[in-house]
């Protein structure tokens, strides 16, 4: 999925501990406002994530690899234009 869209938060989990990633992707995420993204930086291709974004996003993301190893990854995930403000990834959040 591609999209140019304007990076609000730049998010590396290098450093993050594995159990706290997708939740704090994923809260992220549900604060962005349409039109926004955010870019991801990570040790490893993040292939499982996307997957996880396509079943509880239901294709309402775009995913734009930036860099693609072999020691970076860097991803923009965005929320489409037209998405509003609803938490599209299913999660919780409050506003």
């Amino acid at each position: 999925m591609s999209s140019a869209q304007n990076v609000k938060t730049t998010i590396d989990v290098r450093t993050v501990e594995p159990r706290y990633r997708h939740p704090l992707i994923f809260g992220t995420f549900d604060q962005l406002a349409a039109g926004e993204a955010l870019l991801l930086v990570n040790d490893h291709d993040p292939k499982p994530l996307y997957y996880q974004f396509q079943a509880e996003s239901q294709g309402r993301f775009t995913w734009d690899y930036l860099a693609s190893g072999p020691d970076v990854w860097q991803v923009r995930i965005g929320k489409p234009a037209g998405e509003g403000d609803a938490c599209s990834s299913g999660h919780c959040c409050a506003h």
